[in-house]
């Protein structure tokens, strides 16, 4: 079996390269997902060093894989660990078979699998009236316990700038309201770009 090359027509990759990563780049590191999900099923390794010098820059990476428009994993790293591209590699390896809401994906699935990748900047401090719908993602933090919301999900849901503080402090398994009580709210941004959906730049 042999997984499908995705075809940059099929990519919503954006029809400039304003964003920091260009047309081709992101072709590759979609590429770069699914063969490192193809490769786990079938038992085989693949080279993981960068190929050129801005793909072995260090970048935090979220990878979403989508079934049939139905999420079927989501895994990734807010700050960087390693390069963008052994990233990529690792958080979708790791999002077909390790996210425990979901069983590990089965060799049949590969072939219909949609891929979405979030690649992010370092989180920092925000006041809670700074943070821009559509353009920052969340983390916050209190007690030991953290929730993090790329800057898409408020958008897909049609959260305003509340909803999408008190859904991320639930996520955190904080009370909804914990982010008027002290608990650390940090925003980034994200260049997210895939098959799933048309691309938001929010930076």
């Amino acid at each position: 079996m042999s997984l499908r090359q995705p075809n940059p027509i099929d990519l919503f990759l954006g029809e400039t390269t304003s964003g920091e990563y260009s047309r081709d780049e992101r072709a590759l590191l979609i590429g770069l997902a699914h063969e490192s999900i193809l490769a786990a099923l079938e038992h085989r390794e693949i080279p993981l060093d960068p190929p050129t010098p801005h793909l072995s820059e260090p970048r935090g990476v979220f990878t979403s894989l989508y079934l049939h428009a139905q999420l079927r994993g989501c895994v990734g790293y807010v700050l960087p660990i390693g390069p963008v591209y052994r990233t990529v590699a690792e958080t979708a390896r790791a999002a077909a078979f390790e996210d425990t809401r979901f069983y590990p994906l089965k060799l049949a699935e590969a072939p219909d699998l949609q891929i979405e990748l979030s690649i992010l900047s370092v989180p920092k401090a925000i006041a809670s009236d700074a943070i821009e719908v559509g353009r920052h993602g969340l983390l916050i933090s209190m007690g030991g316990r953290r929730g993090l919301l790329l800057p898409q999900v408020p958008l897909e849901h049609h959260w305003d700038r509340e909803t999408f503080l008190g859904q991320t402090c639930q996520k955190a398994g904080l009370p909804r309201d914990a982010w008027k009580h002290g608990a650390c709210i940090e925003a980034f941004t994200a260049e997210v770009f895939g098959e799933k959906s048309e691309p938001h730049r929010k930076d």
